[in-house]
């Protein structure tokens, strides 16, 4: 038989209110979600409709008003602080904008970062592999200031993948990029899920970018409205107007 592979995150009923009493603004209601192991997911909706609010949930970022969610099969609704920031450094590496790559340092050192902070030695064939199919090999000793805006986030991308972590979550990585910069990182994101098994979670607004995932959610009002595999941006696009329309 074959093994049955837990995803590598799932999320139940979870609720999110900021505020109280008749202002308070339901950011999520009642959101089931499941992110496979070895997936790139991508998240979209009309402006407001809570995807990086679940995004932040789902890292433990907020705290939820109601719900579950299980990171790479522990429930971190009930951990300490401690346990929370020891699990994010472990299991979870972001990718958001800006990226935050430290002048000073060089490619490599900014690479291998959270595994100084981390106090974890280098998996040295893990590390090159990262740096190969990110195409960042010649690129090891220079700057971020000697680096194009694509080879910046390629940088980030390597620095989240270092780790091995149980999800990679994006949230608009190529937002500020020009579209071919920006197709690049796509690319190498869903390389990263195809040839280095890792699971992406990316939250955007662009149906372009979002064909590169291999599933996409709807989200709409707080609420994951529906889901649609192998992704085409037409086909994104048309779920978006519907969900425009239907508000």
């Amino acid at each position: 038989m074959q093994a049955v592979v837990p995803p590598a995150l799932a999320g139940a009923v979870i609720r999110k209110r900021f505020g109280v009493g008749e202002s308070a603004i339901k950011a999520l209601r009642e959101v089931d979600v499941t992110i496979p192991s070895g997936v790139f997911t991508a998240v979209v909706g009309p402006s407001g409709s809570g995807k990086l609010t679940l995004l932040h949930c789902l890292a433990g970022l907020e705290t939820l008003t109601s719900g579950l969610v299980s990171l790479a099969g522990v429930e971190i609704n009930g951990l300490s602080d401690t346990e929370l920031a020891r699990l994010r450094r472990d299991e979870i590496s972001f990718i958001f904008q800006p990226y935050n790559l430290l002048p000073t340092l060089t490619v490599r050192q900014n690479i291998l970062l959270p595994l100084d902070l981390a106090g974890r030695a280098v998996d040295r064939p893990w590390f090159d592999r990262v740096v190969e199919v990110l195409g960042l090999g010649d690129r090891l000793d220079h700057r971020p200031a000697q680096l194009s805006g694509g080879q910046q986030v390629r940088v980030a991308a390597a620095r989240a993948l270092v780790t091995r972590p149980a999800v990679v979550f994006a949230d608009e990585p190529t937002g500020s990029l020009d579209t071919r910069s920006g197709a690049e990182v796509l690319s190498f994101l869903r390389t990263s899920v195809h040839e280095l098994g890792q699971t992406v979670v990316m939250v955007t607004h662009d149906p372009v970018a979002a064909s590169f995932a291999d599933r996409v959610l709807f989200l709409v009002d707080g609420t994951v409205v529906s889901e649609l595999m192998e992704p085409a941006a037409d086909l994104v696009l048309d779920g978006l107007k519907t969900l425009e329309q239907g508000r």
